[in-house]
């Protein structure tokens, strides 16, 4: 008798290679239909921003290629996703459906109704971890709770077995079967995912090129080359000693297991894999606290912040921040490389957060929104995480009274301006505007309105 086709689930998770769905449809033996579904209809479902759309086309299209060169198809539908994935098994006749774990509250209720209805149904259906080292309800405290301090958090997380070895890509995929080869799939190009009127994404393509292949070979660059400074140049964002894997990470592209290991098999040593493997638990910290706080991008994690008095909004000073026209230059410098690449130095982005929560004294939910929509690697845990931690609101946050204070952070880390002068050519000039707002007033007015937090909190 035959057995009916495995449906395979991508989501951020766009790879062949350490995919242990794929890997276990591969194992069923029956012919693998891969499907993406672009989800901006389910409830609570987070629509992409125009940047990580931009990168999602790219991606999608380096997905589409592996999957080719295995023997399989990958299928594209948008739509609702468990109303697209349940059509889809009933086109194909598959009795299996996989996929690895989501982390983000509406994304697992969205997964846990579905795998009901399928088990129901007298389907098999299976997910897996696949995008964290260490899953949310692994790592507790010794009462039992979750963690809210990163520092003890990772050091439980190290304190746990060594993350699994990531898996190879199958070797062939048994792409065959009338009802599998047949599915209906949309044209990517029809999803408009990229900017045509206008096309503001020039930067984009001149600094990233989405897909696995670049994926893998950034970081064999990165483990092979980068570390050695990366310790002590990594707050410099004139130098090029980042990883530039943090996209790579948020799509899938590579997996956390692949990262953590290409630096095992490399027996690399010193104080520059320490801190990148910090960072890498930062992203799970961050992952950790969205599991067990699921509203993080709209409420604040701490509750006695909303007593805050966050002034009435002054559009132009928020439209200011945005096109980088502040008259603060290493702020202006970080929005402007963000508009135009996608990005922007981890050392710069704390700037500029600090700038608008605590110097314009705009709700840090604004700039969250902002991020979202302009990074390519904004995900629904790091993004709104750090914006909490600079606004003094989130998990292990910086201390409120902690404003980073631009000119002071330019003299230490841009210290000869190479990066301001890159960004902001005009800067010196007559071109270049005043400061919207006196440096050392407002961070006296933002410790003054931090008291009615204080009171709240008694």
């Amino acid at each position: 008798m035959s057995v009916g086709p495995s449906i395979v689930w991508f989501r951020d998770d766009l790879r062949v290679a350490d995919h242990p769905a794929l890997t276990a449809a591969v194992e069923r033996g029956a012919p693998v239909v891969c499907v993406y579904v672009l989800d901006e209809e389910s409830p609570a479902i987070r629509p992409l921003g125009g940047a990580a759309k931009w990168w999602l086309h790219g991606s999608l299209e380096g997905l589409r290629d592996a999957l080719d060169a295995l023997g399989a198809r990958l299928v594209l539908r948008r739509g609702a996703a468990g109303g697209v994935i349940r059509s889809l098994v009933e086109e194909t006749g598959a009795r299996a459906v996989f996929w690895n774990r989501r982390y983000g509250g509406p994304e697992r209720e969205l997964d846990a109704s579905l795998k009901r209805e399928l088990r129901d149904d007298g389907l098999e259906v299976q997910s897996f971890a696949a995008n964290l080292l260490f899953e949310p309800w692994t790592i507790r405290t010794g009462q039992g709770t979750s963690f809210s301090v990163f520092t003890p958090f990772w050091r439980a997380c190290t304190q746990a077995p060594e993350p699994r070895h990531p898996l190879p890509a199958p070797e062939a995929i048994d792409g065959g079967g009338t009802a599998a080869t047949d599915a209906a799939s949309d044209a990517i190009d029809d999803w408009e995912l990229l900017p045509t009127h206008p096309d503001w994404a020039g930067g984009l393509r001149e600094a990233w090129t989405p897909g696995t292949a670049a994926a893998h070979e950034r970081l064999d660059e990165f483990a092979d080359d980068g570390l050695g400074g990366y310790a002590d140049g990594r707050d410099r964002p004139a130098l090029d000693v980042t990883s530039r894997l943090s996209p790579r990470l948020r799509w899938g592209e590579l997996s956390p297991f692949e990262v953590w290991h290409a630096l095992r098999e490399r027996r690399v040593r010193g104080e520059g894999v320490n801190r990148f493997r910090t960072e890498l638990g930062w992203r799970e910290f961050a992952w950790h606290v969205l599991y067990h706080s699921p509203e993080l991008a709209t409420r604040n994690w701490r509750a006695e912040f909303d007593a805050f008095p966050w002034p009435r909004l002054h559009p132009a000073a928020l439209r200011a921040w945005e096109e980088g026209r502040t008259g603060v230059p290493l702020v202006d410098a970080g929005m402007r490389e963000l508009w135009a690449t996608g990005g922007m130095h981890n050392r710069v982005r704390m700037v500029v957060a600090s700038f608008l929560t605590k110097n314009l004294l705009i709700d840090w939910r604004r700039g969250e929104q902002w991020f979202w929509d302009t990074l390519v690697d904004a995900d629904a845990a790091a993004n709104p995480f750090n914006w909490q931690w600079v606004a003094g609101s989130g998990a292990d946050a910086a201390p409120y009274f902690r404003v980073f204070n631009p000119e002071l952070q330019a003299t230490k880390f841009d210290p000869d301006g190479a990066y301001v002068r890159r960004w902001v050519p005009e800067v010196g000039t007559d071109d270049y505007p005043e400061p919207i707002v006196d440096l050392k007033a407002t961070r006296a007015a933002a410790l003054d309105a931090y008291e009615q937090v204080k009171a709240a909190r008694g």
